[in-house]
């Protein structure tokens, strides 16, 4: 496939007359830097990025949320109406939406019932001839880290691309895959700056991966994916790190304090334990009672009891210090 060649793409660097890609050159209704078209291949998030992760700018996808990136990866490999992927539920659902929109088939194989890879899981991924499988780790809805001997076991003998989706990977403490890059061609990684970056508003997304899989991706990306504004509130993300590791600490520290004290409580069954920014909680005896409970108290929280594996559960974030306070309070006075 022939990727579109926008102005940008043909030229590249600063000129003092830009007559190429019909912009208006008088200026803009608003901020006067968006009156010129993004960089479509972003080179100076991905140059910040690169050296932050330990990798070449070439190893890097950025995308609208990891959700392009999940969309995209589907459309590349798959095959309408012929070939699958294949999910481990419980897990994020955008895979297997991304799978219906684009009419590929899904296989199933569900994890155990503490949330993990087991050799007779590990053995059915290996016999699939889906052209993708998602890993989610640490994992969504259940806030787990899957084994890493398992997820290896899965790289050296799966057949087609492994996506490893690791949006809650800063919250825990274990390697990140981008690590292993190198040493596997079928790995994707994929990251986000929505959980601990905190920018959520931006729809920021990082698949890291072998540069011809990068190379592929940006074929069938839309020209100019991530706008100007996205990439300069990036860039200035990125150098200030320090920030960003202050909240970090200041949500494992919630994810603590709120994991210490909920097993107190009447009402819960079991706390899961979280390498998120999340708990994923039991309740009893009726977890959507308690939902709706929590709704009229105006506090909103993830109803996650119709996912395999997941009847009777909750997921909370964790929230401020002042927020948490306010759930366990709220949990403590219900009464069913």
């Amino acid at each position: 496939m022939k990727p579109y060649s926008s102005a940008r793409d043909e030229f590249q660097g600063e000129a003092r007359v830009m007559l190429d890609a019909n912009e208006n050159s008088l200026g803009s209704t608003g901020p006067a830097q968006f009156n010129r078209y993004p960089d479509p291949q972003q080179h100076a998030v991905k140059r910040v990025l690169a050296e932050l992760k330990g990798v070449e700018p070439t190893h890097i996808f950025l995308g609208n949320g990891s959700d392009e990136a999940i969309d995209l990866l589907v459309r590349l490999t798959c095959t309408p109406g012929q070939d699958s992927i294949l999910l481990l539920p419980p897990t994020y659902g955008m895979y297997e939406v991304a799978a219906n929109l684009n009419d590929v088939g899904i296989e199933r194989v569900p994890l155990t019932a503490d949330f993990q890879l087991s050799p007779d899981i590990v053995a059915q991924v290996l016999a699939s001839k889906a052209k993708l499988v998602f890993l989610c780790s640490p994992n969504n809805p259940t806030g787990n880290l899957l084994h890493a001997a398992a997820i290896e076991e899965i790289l050296v003998g799966f057949s087609g691309l492994v996506v490893v989706d690791e949006a809650y990977a800063d919250f825990a403490a274990a390697p990140s895959w981008t690590t292993r890059l190198a040493e596997f061609p079928n790995l994707v990684v994929l990251q986000t700056f929505s959980k601990a970056w905190g920018l959520a508003g931006l729809r920021l997304g990082m698949a890291f991966a072998a540069p011809d899989i990068v190379r592929y991706l940006n074929k069938i990306k839309p020209p100019y994916n991530i706008s100007e504004a996205t990439q300069q509130h990036a860039l200035t993300a990125l150098h200030n790190a320090p920030h960003f590791e202050q909240l970090r600490e200041q949500l494992l520290q919630g994810r603590h304090w709120l994991a210490a004290r909920l097993p107190s409580l009447a009402i819960v069954e079991e706390v899961f334990p979280s390498d998120a920014n999340f708990l994923l909680v039991r309740f009893r005896p009726d977890a959507t009672a308690v939902y709706d409970y929590l709704l009229g108290q105006g506090i909103v929280v993830r109803n996650r009891t119709t996912q395999p594996g997941c009847v009777g559960t909750l997921r909370l974030t964790v929230g401020t210090p002042a927020e948490n306070e306010h759930l366990l309070a709220a949990l403590a006075a219900y009464q069913d």
